[in-house]
């Protein structure tokens, strides 16, 4: 029975009754040890009446084993649900629980696959499923939870957490709902300590005991235990040292040591254990000499029950106090013990683990057996478990190449799994041990790539400039993609200062060679003439590469992001879509949540110039999204301030707010290869929202400093510059991009040079100009900057009293920037028409903008002729989802059908 707790027992039933009705969602139970979090979930269990109840828990000992904990939660309805999963889940979980040998997968896959068991669960009987001790569980279950704790919504799904705080390992459950436990009150604590003690506790007892443990309902459950009936009752003083003054877990240890040895043996092993099979425990604890007597009088002592096959120890500090209390010789022969127990492949991480934790010195069978466990964490996607496997056989390991290559491997593991400070400190490592050069080279390159992407961009890039002098002599491509990957970095702002010379490391391939190797030796000597603004020099190995790269596999993802690069450096809107779209086509069909967020905010760089605005707006809050529930919030800074520039574009209130979080971002976390553009950015953002005075709005523009946003924002650039009496600032700029556009064949950039010389001209040369312009945009598709020189161009002729020659271009201007959205450049262009004698009025514009970036992202998969179930899995969320934001579409869109839909303009 429960006593007190009567306010969260109420949170948690509204939590309980909104899941009912399809309203899902979780909290996080969090306090002390012994403060009643688990007797909360058993009160939550009781009552979850008509429901599915799912229940796992956090093992400390278990903590290495990939997806443990959500293998147990999900047992009961898996079967089930598995089935109705897409192949691509269903093959993604079944590897992770070890049903199969799938090879790698991305985890996200397994992720989305345990939402879509939760939800199909939920379809039937609504679901309550309850993680005890979050704090323990290991490191893939966490991320897999938190993951579908954020997808609940529209599900009949409640979560529940429980986590201890300030532990060793703690539960980072986020912006979560949490609920925080104290102690219970003098009411609470009298019921409870007369219920165990079975006397009347007076008022001033329980008061004492109540102050002494501040409230803690398992330090009131052992006091009344250990005092005496007298003394509880008041009849005799308590003691001046009460026995739990030293803390709950000592006195669980007090009993255990009070006990015989072969009884204290099958406690070890039972804390040792990460089974909880009863079997595994006897055997292990026979072969040390305790038999079943002994574990019969462990299970008197109340610290151990054995009931339905499985062991259970009476609380987590049971298995502390007992295990930190144990030699490391005891532990030992305990852990071997249960190795040699667990025999069958089911029980073959468990059985690795035992034997690691069973030695001391270098073993060369531990190690095969950590590397086999390290292999099927890693297939499993379970990159934690995976690293720490890989680290622990490194430990195990001689030193030399053999040790390098486990750290390398536990490296790679950490870097994907979102623990950027573990990686380096084990690439690190690995790179101190490492004699083969090959295995050298790779080591170097995963040590720069994760500098530049969380320490400095500029170190990063001599970091791999050094490494690929170095591997050079042995490897000429391994050698011509790190510099590569050098000049790529340069594109965005790397400076090392190396004097290695990316393009003179090895011979350019002969004309045989493999048509990869080729175009990665265009890409490298044409993006290294860009980045140096030798623009003549540049464009033909550039196409080389562009055209070899359209005969090469599609899933090359080591040459797309940099083909990706060279394409945004060079301001190739079609270029920039393809590549992107490929990476982001396969990283959506694999799960591959990185990759997808990488393109989505990449797709940034062209659609923003090339007017899909509304498009660009769902991508970045799906990017937005990704990143901050894959654990890697620095990568929102992109995303987020594309959401600033839109706001400021389309003139809407959420500038700053937007600008505010993406400064946040900049603040707590890297931005590595992004660091120089996500500021010009918010610089680009703020020059747009101060427009309406010109030299705040210039001053903002003027400190745009790399070539790619001074590009970008080249139309607000030159025509701040103008409005604010400085035609020779506007000058410098229209001329240098002119002499970009000379060079590339840019046609946007001819029209944007061409703009700028109008709006520094008078008289029939402005007109030659603007006339030049609209005849370079014509082929541009930047729908933007088109209708910002028909705008430009409807003013200059209004104001030379040509007012019905304006009448055309104000009101082609007008449309689009109503389409796009643009409201202070769409009443600017109204302003003008009325000026030259023609009505207005407001168009009813496509109530397209009225979708949200998640419903709008639904509504273009569901144009492709995607099911529910196939979009679901794209956007990583679960069926239901996507059918409630279908409905909203629908609605919004006054369409009844998926065949109306996709004759829908959607952008």
């Amino acid at each position: 029975m429960l006593s007190g707790r009567h306010p969260e027992r109420a949170a948690i039933a509204a939590l309980v009754d909104e899941a009912r009705v399809g309203r899902g969602g979780v909290l996080v139970l969090t306090g002390q040890p012994g403060v009643g979090k688990s007797a909360l979930l058993a009160d939550a269990v009781a009552r979850a009446d008509g429901m599915t109840v799912l229940r796992t828990q956090g093992l400390e000992s278990e903590s290495p084993l990939a997806f443990a904990a959500l293998q147990r939660l999900l047992r009961p309805v898996v079967a089930g649900c598995v089935h109705h999963l897409p192949p691509p889940q269903a093959r993604a979980l079944r590897a992770a629980f070890g049903e199969v040998d799938d090879g790698p997968g991305d985890r996200f896959l397994v992720f989305l696959a345990a939402l879509s068991v939760l939800a199909d669960a939920g379809q039937h009987r609504p679901v309550l499923a309850v993680v005890d001790d979050a704090h323990w569980l290991d490191d893939a279950s966490a991320a897999a939870l938190l993951f579908v704790a954020r997808r609940l919504q529209v599900e009949r799904v409640a979560l529940l957490f429980a986590a201890r705080d300030a532990d060793v390992r703690t539960f980072d459950s986020g912006d979560l709902p949490r609920l925080s436990l104290g102690g219970i009150d003098a009411e609470a604590a009298g019921e409870l300590l007369g219920t165990r003690a079975g006397v009347s506790v007076p008022a001033d007892v329980r008061d004492a005991l109540l102050a002494s443990t501040g409230g803690n309902p398992l330090a009131l459950v052992e006091l009344a235990e250990a005092l005496t009936s007298e003394q509880l009752s008041g009849l005799v003083r308590l003691p001046a040292r009460l026995p739990l003054t030293e803390g709950v877990e000592r006195a669980f240890l007090d009993r255990c040591l009070r006990l015989p040895e072969p009884a204290r043996t099958v406690l070890l092993v039972a804390a040792a254990d990460d089974s909880g099979r009863a079997r595994v425990v006897r055997q292990a604890a026979a072969s040390l000499g305790a038999g079943e007597d002994a574990l019969q009088v462990a299970e008197r002592s109340g610290l151990l029950q054995v009931r339905d096959a499985a062991v259970d120890l009476r609380h987590p500090l049971v298995r502390s106090a007992v295990y930190g209390a144990a030699t490391s010789t005891e532990r030992r022969r305990a852990h071997r013990a249960l190795a040699a127990v667990l025999t069958g492949p089911d029980g073959a991480d468990r059985r690795a683990w035992h034997l690691a934790a069973s030695v001391e010195e270098p073993d060369e069978a531990v190690v095969a057996a950590l590397d086999a466990a390290a292999e099927r964490a890693r297939a499993r996607g379970g990159l934690e478990a995976a690293a720490a496997a890989w680290e622990r056989a490194a430990e195990l390991s001689p030193a030399g190449d053999a040790q390098a290559e486990r750290l390398y491997a536990a490296a790679r593991s950490a870097w994907l799994a979102a623990q950027p400070a573990r990686a380096r400190a084990l690439v690190d490592a690995a790179a101190a041990q490492a004699g083969d050069p090959l295995l050298r080279a790779d080591v170097l390159r995963l040590r720069a790539r994760v500098e530049w992407n969380t320490g400095s961009l500029h170190t990063g890039q001599r970091m791999v400039l050094e490494a690929a002098a170095e591997v050079a002599p042995h490897d000429h491509q391994r050698a011509r993609e790190m510099a590569v990957f050098a000049v790529a970095l340069a594109a965005f702002g790397a400076r090392s200062g190396s004097a290695v010379d990316p393009t003179a490391l090895v011979p350019a391939p002969v004309s045989a060679a493999p048509l990869r190797a080729r175009c990665f030796s265009d890409l490298l000597h044409g993006l290294d003439a860009a980045v140096r603004g030798d623009w003549p020099a540049a464009m033909p190995p550039l196409q080389e590469a562009f055209a070899l790269a359209e005969h090469l596999a599609e899933e090359d993802l080591d040459l797309l992001p940099n083909l990706g690069i060279a394409a945004v450096y060079l301001g190739d809107d079609a270029l920039i879509r393809r590549y992107h779209e490929q990476l982001l086509a396969r990283a959506r069909s694999t799960g591959a949540v990185l990759m997808t967020l990488y393109s989505l905010a990449r797709l940034g760089f062209a659609d923003l110039t090339g007017g899909r605005w509304t498009t660009a707006r769902a991508a970045a809050a799906e990017a937005l999204s990704l990143a901050e529930q894959s654990g890697h919030r620095g990568l929102a800074a992109l995303p987020t301030a594309w959401l600033a520039l839109l706001a400021a574009l389309r003139g809407e209130d959420t500038v700053d707010e937007h600008l505010a979080d993406v400064e946040q971002i900049c603040a707590e976390h890297p931005l590595g290869i992004l660091a120089e553009v996500v500021p010009d950015v918010l610089r680009w953002a703020r020059g747009v929202r101060d427009a309406a005075e010109p030299a705040g709005a210039l001053h903002q523009l003027e400190q745009i400093r790399h070539p790619i946003t001074r590009r970008l924002a080249a139309t607000d650039r030159i025509e701040a510059a103008v409005r604010a009496g400085r035609p020779d600032l506007a000058s410098a700029w229209v001329e240098e991009l002119a002499g970009f556009a000379e060079a590339t064949g840019s046609g946007w950039a001819q029209a944007v040079a061409a703009h700028g010389r109008a709006l520094l001209s008078d008289g029939p040369e402005a007109e030659r100009h603007f006339d030049q312009a609209l005849a370079a945009h014509a082929g541009t598709g930047r729908p933007p900057d088109r209708a910002r020189t028909q705008l430009a161009y409807g003013a200059f002729l209004r104001r030379a009293r040509r007012r019905v020659d304006a009448r055309p271009h104000l009101r082609a201007a007008l449309e689009t920037l109503e389409d796009l959205g643009a409201h202070r450049w769409a009443d600017r262009a109204r302003q003008e028409l009325r000026a030259s004698g023609e009505t207005t009025r407001r168009r009813d514009v496509s109530t397209v903008v009225d979708l949200t970036p998640q419903e709008l992202q639904v509504a273009l998969l569901v144009r492709q002729g995607l099911a529910n179930r196939d979009v679901a899995a794209q956007l990583y969320v679960s069926p239901r989802t996507v059918d409630f934001h279908l409905r909203n579409v629908f609605a919004k869109l006054g369409v009844s059908s998926r065949t109306a839909l996709a004759a829908h303009p959607l952008d």
